[in-house]
């Protein structure tokens, strides 16, 4: 592995490494040792969705979980704010997102409407290609096999479908896939669909519309990943879903914004969604969630704290110790991912510019590791190799 990066260096340049240099855990404490004095470990990836030009940083993970500023690179786009956010600049859970198959790394431009994608080497990035998103205000991006989705969250709303061929990914013909909503580009950020994200089998696509419908559509995937013409809607009234990921058990597990809750359902082989429970955790805009070490882990940006979760093989969540809340952050947690292994959790602080690193315990509670200081306010998008 090597430890400089080999495309977009230049656009990062003096003041890249000006602006990181002094921020990062190894630079704040004295007594962590710097990165070569630790075992190479995967990387962190993160957005910094600059409408003035966006770029990945990529990090460093050590051995103990924290992390330390390594390079930036240029995703040959620009970034955008949804009308409205104050923390969460996309609105949007997936923004950028690491296939470990294919060592690609993809990235929306929202400002651009284009998707970038990176190969990956350890922790070398080398831009491969920029290309249109087919829609307004990219904010959304999953892969499944050699099939690479985006959601586009602005004006009536569209899914993408491309295959990867290599470095680079090409549209699957004739298929874009309109939500039918009704949004300004950019959107508003309680209207912009949530997050795209595909089932453990790879047979359907899924996309939460947050306050547009307040639902859940699901496409289902054919021969050459191929998008139904519509999808099968499951309405989730009044709830707002945002983001989402699949248990162990199959079942499917929602942040619900609206009454700041983890919502299960099971997911049928039709596209249809069947309740099964649901659990408040007592916060406010409970939006985005992630698994580390067999928890649930779920970011609420209205009351600067993270809760913590466990979900039975039925289906049914649970509080992590008495009130579920494991952590606090500065100014409103967003977009979480977990280290390769689980052991550590990251949560992306959208309002200060940081990561905040938490070691993932035994019995689900979280210990804090310190943070990696300013990236810049409005960073979302956070993936782990």
């Amino acid at each position: 592995m090597k430890w400089t990066l080999r495309a977009g260096a230049a656009l990062a340049g003096a003041a890249a490494a000006s602006a990181f240099g002094a921020a990062g855990v190894a630079a704040a404490d004295p007594a962590f040792p710097g990165p070569s004095a630790l075992t190479p470990r995967p990387a962190v990836f993160v957005q910094t969705n600059n409408p003035s030009g966006n770029q990945v940083i990529v990090l460093a993970e050590h051995s103990d979980g924290r992390l330390s500023e390594l390079n930036v690179a240029s995703t040959g786009g620009v970034g955008a704010l949804a009308s409205g956010a104050v923390v969460d600049s996309l609105a949007s859970q997936g923004s950028l997102t690491y296939d470990p198959v294919h060592r690609l790394l993809f990235a929306v431009n929202a400002g651009s409407n284009t998707l970038s994608v990176f190969s990956v080497l350890g922790r070398d990035v080398d831009l491969a290609q920029v290309i249109p998103s087919e829609g307004e205000f990219p904010n959304s991006v999953a892969v499944s096999g050699n099939y690479v989705y985006v959601l586009d969250a602005g004006g009536t709303g569209a899914v993408a479908a491309y295959q990867i061929f290599g470095t680079r990914v090409f549209p699957v013909p004739g298929d874009v896939r309109s939500l039918g909503l009704s949004n300004t580009d950019p959107p508003n950020f309680l209207m912009a669909p949530g997050q795209i994200g595909v089932s453990p089998g790879g047979s359907q696509v899924i996309v939460t519309t947050k306050a547009s419908t307040s639902s859940f559509d699901i496409f289902q995937v054919g021969a050459g990943g191929v998008l139904s013409s519509t999808p099968v809607v499951t309405a989730d009234t009044g709830n707002v879903p945002f983001s989402f990921l699949f248990t162990p058990s199959g079942q499917l597990a929602a942040a619900e914004a609206g009454p700041s809750a983890v919502h299960t359902f099971s997911l049928a082989a039709g596209g249809t969604l069947t309740s099964l429970a649901a659990l408040d955790d007592g916060q406010a805009a409970l939006c985005w969630i992630a698994t580390a070490g067999g928890y649930y882990y779920v970011a609420n940006a209205g009351s600067n704290n993270l809760s913590g979760y466990t979900i039975s093989p039925s289906g049914t969540p649970a509080l992590v110790g008495p009130t579920g809340v494991v952590a606090t952050t500065d100014k409103g947690p967003i977009d979480l991912a977990a280290s390769q292994d689980g052991s550590t959790l990251y949560s992306e602080d959208g309002g200060a510019g940081a990561i905040d690193e938490f070691h993932v315990n035994s019995d689900g509670t979280l210990s804090d590791l310190g943070s990696v200081a300013g990236l810049g306010a409005g960073i979302e998008g956070i993936a782990t190799d």
